[in-house]
């Protein structure tokens, strides 16, 4: 059975979620009142409605309520930079409080009956009191928020050493498994320093560009290994995957000489 479903974001969000469009006629660029297990809230719809089987869905579909007018949109703009604003004083209060954890951020729903406060921490925290204490200062509901190094980074935004927008902040990467072994096939240096972003973890972007090197790797010959190039037999020096191009070097009696290939010309021996 296939059912209609349109896929949309919250403010600042960069993950696409499912709901259903619930009869009513929305497009791509639509802001519209979805409901959601925390109530109801304001979300761009960034595709199309589509069929979909409902076997793939992973659970039941939230509806698409309404699409919201010039006064929700208003209100919701207030709201979003009033709760921005109170950064300072969260702040100020969990210092108050003596809590050993990090705000990194202050969110709110659209009409500001839920305000959520992105902290990290190093150790588990007991923020019962806290939160009794937010909710008598804001008169809404309060969620605290345990986030990791990569989410934090996306929050907060920043530059990689690349000197490029971070790809977590641009919604590049956030639910790919990184592993070393992604920077040993793109021949990186495997110096923290070298791999490691802004948020101390492993770079995002090997985990967008892998596929691209496991590719190429294929059709690449191994550093040290034998091949017959145009130019005779010669051995491998050093591999660049992105120009696909290969160094072989040829010894005789008299000169080491290295030459570069395309890797479409090297044939490699078998041992």
């Amino acid at each position: 059975m296939q059912v209609e479903t349109v896929l949309a974001k919250f403010h600042n969000g960069v993950h696409g979620y499912s709901f259903s469009p619930n009869g009513l006629d929305v497009h791509k660029g639509d802001y519209v009142i979805v409901e959601t297990e925390k109530g109801k809230d304001i979300v761009k719809i960034v595709k199309d409605i589509e069929l979909v089987d409902s076997e793939k869905l992973v659970e039941p579909l939230k509806n698409v309520l309404k699409i919201a007018d010039e006064k929700e949109l208003k209100e919701a703009e207030e709201n979003y930079k009033r709760a921005s604003g109170l950064l300072p004083e969260v702040k100020k209060i969990v210092k108050e409080e003596g809590l050993e954890m990090k705000v990194i951020n202050v969110e709110c729903n659209y009409n500001f009956s839920r305000l959520t406060i992105n902290f990290t921490a190093e150790n588990r925290v007991d923020f019962r009191d806290l939160v009794k204490r937010l909710a008598e200062t804001y008169k809404t509901r309060i969620e605290l928020r345990q986030i990791g190094p990569r989410d934090s980074a996306r929050l907060l935004g920043g530059y990689g050493p690349c000197g490029l927008e971070c790809c977590c902040h641009k919604g590049f990467g956030i639910n790919d498994h990184i592993s070393i072994k992604m920077a040993k096939n793109q021949g990186l240096s495997l110096n923290p320093n070298s791999i490691n972003g802004v948020c101390g973890k492993m770079l995002c972007c090997l985990a967008y560009e892998n596929p691209y090197y496991m590719e190429v790797l294929k059709i690449m010959p191994k550093v040290g290994s034998m091949v017959d190039t145009p130019d005779g037999k010669g051995k491998v020096m050093y591999n660049d995957l992105l120009k696909q191009r290969v160094s072989v070097k040829f010894e005789d009696e008299d000169s080491s000489e290295i030459k570069e290939y395309d890797a479409s010309e090297i044939k490699s021996k078998k041992e």
